[in-house]
């Protein structure tokens, strides 16, 4: 790898000592001191991006008034929104938005040669890793076997990608793969990957420093800014025009300053500070603005509960959340096996270019907030978004009142009824809404609250050594006492990588945690993606047979609607303990501060402080077990992968033979039959509505990743390609298929469109009037020659980074998505497919123009020269036939996404240079 720089100028160019080495590097004390600005103050998460400006100056894409405009920032208090080109150094991926990339990137191979072009330059410049991280489901739990008949069938599941990607590493230069059953890409990238230093080759053949940066395609990239790193996640089409060499075009965003003082109290832990954390900022306001956190509070935070909110960015809504390199940084990079030369560059080049927090930190902030770590409660999120915070002692009032949502229940005169008629009060009676069922064959009952999956999953928490281990602890105290996991709670462990077993291994925990239903069932996301597996069926049978509201309590950073388990409607996020203890209960309406877990083998009743950990415990096992040689031995042949893996044959070619009858991997249609000019952005006319959205509309939502019945569109597709049920497999996994994703796009289970009453699921109305799927609707309209535009709430396209929320979007017709605010990925993910976002002003909602999904859209001012942000104007007929015009955002943000929209989409910009030049 050469790394292009954009000049060699001397006044900002300097050497550096470290290590026993002599490295260049750009110089941010050296370009204040040529007067190019003042920049002491500025934090270290803009200083990084602000060294990209140096390295990369080149008097076009770059220039001198782009580097002063970060000077101008700190003199503007904290904003100074210039548009401006940034490279990041390297990109990551995980299987499930990797697939569809490396599909993209084949499909331009064969779109480049129709252009009469070199499929050789369709090639990453930077290099890229993918790791295969999403794709193992929990089909086995509870039992030594678990683990390896869940690797064995997710090769059979997936052996038509797995030999894809291993096609695509051989195919394309800088292109690595980490196999199945290695890890999580965020665990993966935090303990191995990143350098948080990085060097190279600059095209002078000198060695370079310069920091370590990245974007990814899963939108918890944001993790490595634990260890100092910057990155966030974008979606595949962003990643794939990085990869290729176009810069990701940004404004120069604020940056909210979070200061945290004071420390962790006993029986607290890192995941109810992030929890907090994410309840605080969403109130704040940090959507696409970077996050950094300073303070003395720092001192005594450990890196692995500095990557836990890092990794929790996307669901605080900032752009990243970002922690400076400090003595911390160090220590961690040291105890995860990084090399000694590594770690001493790392100290000096980030005190060198002001990037190193000490006592003396004091950099300007858009805004500010802070937070006393003393204050912090046990806590867990729910029932369906990450900011909806619970202490636990208000956690089961709390599910009660998710139960009178769903039911209808007034809860002012339900307490009155309750509180007359005493605790007992049942559901016989009309006061106590929650029901309850038998399950076949078995000696218990389910009701309301039945927490029916109990999983340590994802690697915003099983990356960090402290929560592990305390659960560990928990489980081998309830062990001791004869508790065990309540019967109908499917239990599963699932760790972000392999030095996580070897450490409770170590620790004798493993042990434990098996004897309370928690084995080992695979490393990768698994519950976190909904990749939870299937219920026992019986229990499936009684909760949809009684409409029960069942529950699951995850360590996982998503708890959206229909994401984890189409049994579940409430889900709650916490930490790995409180997980282990909520199995024991086995139910959300128990008060875990005040009321027992179970009996103990003597007969008396175990409460939870009786089983949780001291802090000293689990502090002296952390520093027992968790060893740099745990990590160097775990990472040694990381791209190796097993037997399985090393088996997987391929084919040795510069294009993809695309299998005929593979109903995984197709070749898209977005670079077929491409021309070498580009057309024009056209006004919309005449558009109808596909659907009418609420607020927090998720990329869940709009694309899911889980399990899909027959009778859906999806379904019918494999079906009739004589695809069995029990084969279908997930969304996520079926992402290199663009006849199934766009089949599923808008087709969560609990999606509700606002055209129809009272109606779950990808459903609206066709051009008929009459109810059908979104797909066939979408179709129907798209043989008549109709646009669409589909209408939307605040926080539009939050959560997940996923691609195909754009492209399903595309897909089927949409030509517009207006919405009253969107989440900066899926914004910029929809420009990215020639998708145009917009935003209602002058207080125009949905809601208050009595949008019902009749109306006919038109919007104008689109041809011609369009200027970025321009308001613009759109006429509303309604279907009694009068008409009103309103004024709309247009958010092509930038006047390179203007010309991706011209272009039908990023990736046909990046083609037609490619093929030109």
């Amino acid at each position: 790898m050469t790394v292009i720089v954009g000049h060699d100028s001397a006044k900002t160019r300097k050497t550096l000592e470290a290590g026993g080495a002599t490295v260049a590097y750009y110089s941010i004390p050296a370009a204040e001191a040529a007067g190019l600005g003042k920049f002491s103050r500025l934090p270290a998460s803009l200083k990084v991006v602000l060294e990209n400006m140096l390295r990369f100056e080149d008097g076009s894409t770059v220039t001198t008034d782009d580097i002063r405009a970060f000077s101008e920032w700190a003199d503007k208090d904290g904003k100074n929104p210039r548009e401006i080109s940034y490279r990041p150094a390297r990109v990551l991926m995980q299987d499930f938005t990797g697939v569809p990339a490396v599909v993209d990137l084949a499909a331009m191979r064969d779109g480049i040669i129709g252009l009469g072009g070199d499929a050789e330059k369709i090639n990453p410049l930077n290099p890229v890793d993918l790791v295969i991280d999403h794709s193992v489901m929990i089909d086995e739990f509870g039992n030594p076997r678990a683990f390896q008949m869940n690797v064995d069938r997710e090769y059979e599941r997936n052996i038509e990608r797995y030999t894809f990607l291993k096609w695509g590493q051989s195919a394309f230069d800088n292109f690595r793969v980490v196999p199945p059953g290695t890890g999580i890409c965020h665990q993966v990238n935090l303990e191995y990957l990143a350098q948080t230093v990085w060097t190279d080759k600059d095209q002078s053949g000198a060695e370079i420093a310069y920091p370590d940066t990245l974007v990814g395609t899963d939108s918890h990239t944001t993790m490595i800014n634990g260890l100092g790193v910057l990155g966030w996640g974008v979606g595949g089409i962003e990643a794939e025009a990085a990869m290729l060499g176009q810069p990701v075009s940004m404004l120069i965003p604020e940056v909210v300053g979070f200061k945290l003082t004071g420390r962790m109290v006993e029986g607290t832990t890192g995941t109810d500070l992030v929890l907090k954390v994410v309840e605080m900022l969403r109130k704040h306001g940090v959507v696409g603005k970077f996050v950094e956190f300073y303070g003395d509070g720092l001192d005594r935070l450990p890196l692995p509960d500095r990557a836990t909110i890092a990794n929790m960015a996307p669901e605080y809504g900032a752009t990243c959340g970002f922690f400076p390199v400090d003595a911390e940084t160090l220590r961690y990079l040291e105890q995860t096996g990084r090399a000694k030369d590594r770690i001493a560059l790392v100290e000096a080049y980030a005190k060198a270019n002001g990037m190193w927090r000490d006592e003396n930190y004091a950099p300007v902030y858009t805004s500010t907030l802070e937070l006393d770590m003393g204050t912090i409660v046990p806590a867990i999120s729910g029932p369906k978004r990450p900011q909806d915070y619970l202490p636990l002692t208000k956690a089961a009032d709390a599910f009660l009142n998710v139960v009178n949502d769903y039911r209808g229940v007034d809860a002012d005169v339900q307490a009155k009824d309750m509180a007359s008629e005493g605790p007992t009060a049942s559901s016989t009676n009309g006061s106590d809404p929650r029901k309850s069922g038998t399950v076949s064959g078995e000696d218990y009952k389910l009701r309301d609250g039945s927490v029916v999956i109990a999983a340590i999953t994802s690697c915003t928490n099983t990356s960090n050594p402290y929560v592990m281990i305390g659960a560990g602890l928990v489980a081998r105290k309830a062990r001791e006492l004869g508790l065990n996991r309540k019967p109908w709670v499917k239990t599963s462990l699932a760790p972000g990588s392999q030095v996580v077993t070897e450490y409770l291994e170590a620790a004798g925990l493993q042990e434990d945690l098996d004897a309370v239903g928690f084995n080992l069932v695979g490393y990768g996301c698994t519950t976190c993606i909904g990749n939870s597996g299937p219920l026992q069926p019986e229990i499936s049978k009684s909760i949809a047979d009684n409409d029960l509201v069942a529950t699951a309590v995850l360590s996982g950073n998503r708890n959206f609607e229909g994401r984890i388990s189409p049994d579940v409607r409430a889900n709650y996020l916490a930490s790995p303990p409180l997980v282990v203890a909520y199995a024991l209960a086995g139910d959300m309406n128990i008060d875990l501060t005040t009321e027992p877990l179970g009996t103990s083998k003597d007969g008396k009743p175990v409460y939870l402080k009786d089983i949780w950990p001291t802090q000293k415990e689990i502090a002296d096992l952390v520093h027992k077990t968790v060893t740099r040689e745990a990590f160097q031995k775990k990472y040694a042949d990381v791209f190796k992968g097993d037997e399985k893996w090393q088996s997987v044959e391929t084919t040795d070619s510069l294009t993809y033979d695309w299998p005929s009858t593979s109903t995984y991997v197709r070749n898209p249609p977005y670079f077929q039959d491409m021309s070498k000019d580009p057309g024009k952005i056209e006004d919309i006319s005449g558009a109808r509505v596909l659907a009418v959205l609420g607020d927090m509309i998720t990329t869940d939502h709009i694309s899911p990743a889980g399990s899909f019945k027959p009778s859906t569109p999806a379904g019918k597709y494999l079906t009739d390609r004589q695809v069995p049920v029990s084969e279908f497999n997930s969304y996520g996994s079926r992402r290199g298929n663009h006849e199934v994703m766009m089949r599923g796009t808008f087709a969560n289970i609990r999606i509700k469109n606002e055209m129809l009453d009272g109606v779950e699921g990808g459903y609206t109305k066709g051009p008929d009037g009459a109810q059908t799927s979104i797909y066939d609707a979408a179709m129907a309209y798209e043989e008549a020659g109709t646009p669409l535009v589909i209408f939307g709430g605040i926080e539009y396209g939050a959560g997940s980074s996923r691609d195909w929320a754009a492209k399903g979007t595309a897909l089927l017709g949409v030509k517009a998505v207006i919405a009253e605010s969107f989440e900066r990925i899926h914004r910029s993910n929809l420009v990215g497919m020639g998708v145009i976002p917009f935003e209602f002003t002058d207080g125009d909602t949905r809601k208050s123009l009595g949008l019902t999904g009749e109306e006919e859209v038109s919007i104008s001012g689109l041809s011609g020269e369009l200027k970025p942000l321009s308001l613009v104007p759109c006429t509303i007929k309604f279907a009694d036939g009068s008409e009103k015009t309103i004024r709309i955002k247009c958010r092509i943000d930038t006047e390179i996404e203007v010309e991706y929209v011209k272009n039908g989409g990023v990736l046909q910009y990046v083609l037609r240079n490619l093929a030109k030049s």
